[in-house]
């Protein structure tokens, strides 16, 4: 399910990302390196500077792309989830969601960069993020919530989580 191996797309082929829904978005750190945080004991995700620099930039994302809201965000210690809400507002294009990741990964790959350089933030090989991401479609409130509430849920699962370089 986020393996990168395959070079072909996982998008679905006769999709328009530019539809307004809801978005389920997953996106893996390289290597699944831990460079955002840490999870507890108890289950919670402990924010390290580049974990609140993602956070940073996918609140970032509705002033971006004005056809976007956000909805909920988790960072895990080496990927994301989040949901965003595509729309069409009457004074710019359609928002494409696959737009909208690519500038989330850019917009925080040079971020890092710079925390590598200045803060001292642990260096990656060749690039931050695989180069796919996983979506999901939103097709019901009944899904949504399912999506809500596992993404809100996550740093407690992680001693399961297949993203887990404990579980490989």
């Amino acid at each position: 399910m986020f393996q990168e191996r395959n070079s072909r797309s996982i998008r679905l082929s006769n999709y328009n990302y530019s539809t307004p829904g809801a978005y389920f978005v997953t996106i893996c750190a390289q290597d699944h390196l831990c460079l955002f945080g840490n999870i507890n004991n108890k289950g919670d995700m402990l924010l390290n500077s580049a974990g609140f620099m993602l956070e940073h930039w996918y609140k970032e994302l509705a002033n971006k792309f004005k056809a976007c809201t956000k909805d909920v965000f988790v960072c895990m210690p080496n990927h994301v989830h989040f949901i965003v809400h595509l729309g069409q507002t009457h004074r710019s294009a359609p928002t494409n969601l696959c737009s909208l990741v690519q500038w989330f990964k850019t917009m925080t790959t040079n971020n890092y960069i710079r925390g590598v350089k200045n803060k001292g933030w642990p260096p990656f090989k060749s690039r931050l993020w695989q180069r796919n991401y996983w979506e999901r479609v939103i097709r019901s409130e009944e899904e949504l919530d399912k999506y809500r509430g596992y993404i809100k849920t996550n740093p407690i699962r992680w001693h399961l989580d297949k993203l887990n370089p404990d579980n490989f």
